[in-house]
């Protein structure tokens, strides 16, 4: 009989456990996120758990990890420095980051703590293109500045060119005799 009653135990231990892990729930729809310099990005989650979450979003590449900021919906806010200006926190958990740099490239992890102590983590990535058409931009620019300047002096050198033949063509006129008076003679 005590047998029983340890499995009965057990078993309430077991789904007590299970609703515990249960407890807290990460819904997202993109998790591999792809944007360009400059250029704003939504990490949109959905967080469910008992009683009010706290949210902890960390950012992790090959060379740093730090916190960008916890906070709790209704409650309060806390962005660390380096985000402060380019992070926006939303009441579901979701983030809002704009300005991108390159550096900016890497995993978010998203951290939702319950009052009870438990938690669960849901990541996404990031990565940040360099915009190639600005120094496409620069290039076609620099190439028809360069154009521009080729043809100027093109037409500088046939200008000076005919300019040139003209005044050879004056000189040698001016050292003609003005009458020429050739004589024929016999052969």
């Amino acid at each position: 009989m005590w047998h029983f009653r340890l499995w009965k135990v057990f078993i309430s231990l077991a789904l007590h456990m299970s609703h515990l892990a249960g407890a807290i729930s990460i819904h997202t729809s993109l998790r591999s996120l792809t944007r360009s310099v400059k250029e704003d990005v939504f990490f949109s989650v959905d967080v469910t758990c008992n009683g009010i979450p706290t949210i902890q979003w960390t950012f992790m590449s090959a060379l740093v990890s730090r916190s960008i900021g916890t906070w709790e919906p209704g409650v309060y806010t806390n962005i660390t420095v380096d985000y402060s200006s380019r992070v926006k926190a939303c009441d579901n958990g979701s983030m809002h980051l704009s300005d991108l740099r390159l550096q900016d490239s890497g995993y978010y992890v998203v951290t939702v703590m319950d009052p009870a102590g438990s938690s669960k983590d849901a990541v996404f990535v990031l990565k940040v293109n360099e915009v190639l058409y600005e120094d496409l931009q620069y290039l076609v620019i620099a190439a028809l500045a360069l154009a521009s300047l080729a043809a100027l002096l093109m037409l500088a050198t046939w200008l000076l060119h005919k300019a040139c033949r003209k005044v050879k063509e004056w000189r040698r006129r001016k050292q003609m005799p003005e009458t020429d008076a050739t004589e024929l003679q016999r052969l």
